[in-house]
């Protein structure tokens, strides 16, 4: 039995909702569990059942590991279904908010579904006071819960048992992947975690007797319905993409695709080792290995692809293939490569390779949209296209639940924005 203050008892039950007289708690107290504790039992914990759909559970923990020859501090993440044990595993360099809710998304993603509530611990990326009295959660996180509509429970401080699933959830991993070993880099150490992921998913469970992936399909129907778009809440700092096609950010210059020349862009750093970039559509258009100096100016050769070299380009007959198999059940899509070749006939391979370009960061509704007003008014130059579908369409961000107010979910981001002017020293 856990020695503590009957006062604290009293008060985590309180929590709870308990309303009756606290002498009736120091009676139990008196008469079944301190005989037993005087006798020297050793604490035990009771573990408790969920239901399909109802609980997922989620922590991290943090190593120093051997990656390339060098001891590096890394963060193993770890989420786990209730019901049937089925579990996500995740690494980063670093533990913030933006790579939480990344990890909670793509463990969304893999899992197929959400469950009613996800179990967290006490750290201020959850709770903001973990007291029994003035518990308050972080708004940040509450916004997130509320986006998917996920109601978040909290374990106690020091009750490590009150997670009622594991008492150590990370020693299975500890024993049988990270002691004793090694990885060439961080992908090879990813690679090799998720190859780890599927080998204990598919090992019969001590508890359940079956193994997790098969239960995951029993526990699949009870799931939550995801929203058609990932959480833009967090989404990191604004940049506008400079002529040349780079964007400065912790003091060096990163590289972005021709296309986004002049356009504000979101750059964030994902799982602490990569800078990645999202267009206003909340698509990720480009990826870098975040550089530890400053001063560079970091260039995939790809974003420029078909900018200058007109032997980059795709010939019309290959971009028009690529609309037609994309847009198949669109009834007019013939029609409107027909006309947008015959009325750009000087530069016919520019423009649609450019416009089939500029639709691969759009839904197919708003590029089926856009297509009925070339046609509409006749003009299918690349220009026209842009203005309409970059002010018209509607972007990917998430539809917000009635029940959940504008100002509470924190999708708007204030426009005097300050930085350190050390942010575009090149």
């Amino acid at each position: 039995m856990r020695k503590q203050k009957v006062s604290v008892i009293i008060e985590n039950l309180k929590s709870k909702g308990f309303t009756g007289s606290p002498i009736s708690i120091y009676r139990y107290i008196a008469k079944h569990l301190k005989p037993q504790r005087d006798m020297g039992y050793q604490k035990s914990y009771e573990p408790y059942s969920t239901l399909p759909g109802e609980q997922m559970f989620y922590d991290w923990a943090e190593y120093i590991m051997t990656i390339g020859g060098k001891k590096v501090k890394v963060y193993i993440h770890l989420t786990e279904l209730g019901f049937c044990r089925y579990k996500v595993l995740d690494v980063t360099l670093t533990v913030k908010m933006g790579d939480v809710f990344e990890v909670l998304e793509n463990a969304f993603l893999i899992m197929g579904g959400l469950t009613q509530r996800i179990q967290v611990d006490n750290a201020r990326i959850f709770v903001t006071d973990p007291s029994v009295v003035n518990f308050k959660w972080n708004e940040q996180f509450l916004q997130f819960c509320g986006f998917y509509g996920i109601h978040p429970t909290r374990s106690l401080p020091g009750h490590p048992w009150s997670k009622g699933k594991v008492e150590r959830p990370f020693q299975y991993i500890e024993d049988h992947f990270i002691t004793n070993n090694s990885f060439d880099s961080f992908e090879d150490l990813y690679q090799k975690l998720k190859v780890f992921e599927k080998e204990i998913n598919d090992k019969v469970h001590s508890i359940t007797h079956k193994k997790p992936s098969e239960l995951l399909a029993e526990e699949k129907p009870h799931f939550l319905e995801m929203p058609e778009n990932r959480y833009a809440g967090h989404r990191g700092e604004l940049r506008k993409a400079t002529k040349d096609c780079l964007i400065a950010f912790g003091g060096n210059r990163y590289s972005v695709p021709y296309l986004y020349a002049g356009q504000d862009v979101w750059v964030r750093i994902s799982k602490g080792l990569y800078v990645t970039v999202q267009s206003n559509a909340g698509k990720i258009i480009a990826a870098h290995t975040l550089s530890p100096d400053k001063g560079r100016v970091i260039i995939n050769k790809e974003h420029y692809r078909g900018h200058i070299q007109k032997s980059d380009r795709e010939s019309f007959f290959i971009s028009a293939e690529k609309m037609k198999e994309r847009f198949a059940s669109y009834e007019n899509i013939d029609k409107f490569l027909e006309a947008a070749k015959s009325q750009r006939a000087v530069n016919a391979n520019y423009n649609i390779f450019m416009i089939s370009r500029l639709f691969d960061d759009y839904s197919d509704i708003d590029c089926q949209s856009c297509m009925e007003e070339c046609l509409q008014y006749r003009c299918f130059t690349f220009a026209f296209v842009k203005g309409y579908i970059a002010h018209r369409a509607q972007m990917n961000i998430p539809v917000l639940s009635p029940s959940r107010p504008l100002h509470e979910i924190g999708l708007f981001y204030k426009a005097n924005v300050k930085r350190s002017m050390e942010e575009y020293r090149i």
